[in-house]
């Protein structure tokens, strides 16, 4: 899987619970997602279950708290789907 396709699939998650749609079209590596995104803590939290839910990856509590934007995100998806192979 490469990246393009990682963050496309990110948006796709993301897209309902965030409140800033101008961060959202412009959505890069960096984009952080409470400060950026507007995404509630509560709300992060769906995020989370969604990315766990599409690559089939179980995201532990330390790794929680470092997915705060959209390459950590990445960075902890990719290590998952490592760790399965």
């Amino acid at each position: 899987m490469n990246k393009e396709q990682t963050i496309e699939e990110l948006k796709n998650i993301v897209k309902p619970y965030i409140a800033n749609q101008e961060a959202f079209d412009t959505l890069t590596e960096e984009t952080d997602f409470i400060n950026d995104l507007k995404i509630n803590s509560a709300n992060l939290v769906d995020v989370i279950l969604d990315i766990e839910e599409k690559y089939n990856i179980v995201i532990d509590n330390e790794s929680m708290e470092r997915m705060i934007n959209v390459k950590a995100a990445m960075e902890i998806i990719d290590a998952k789907l490592s760790e399965k192979e």
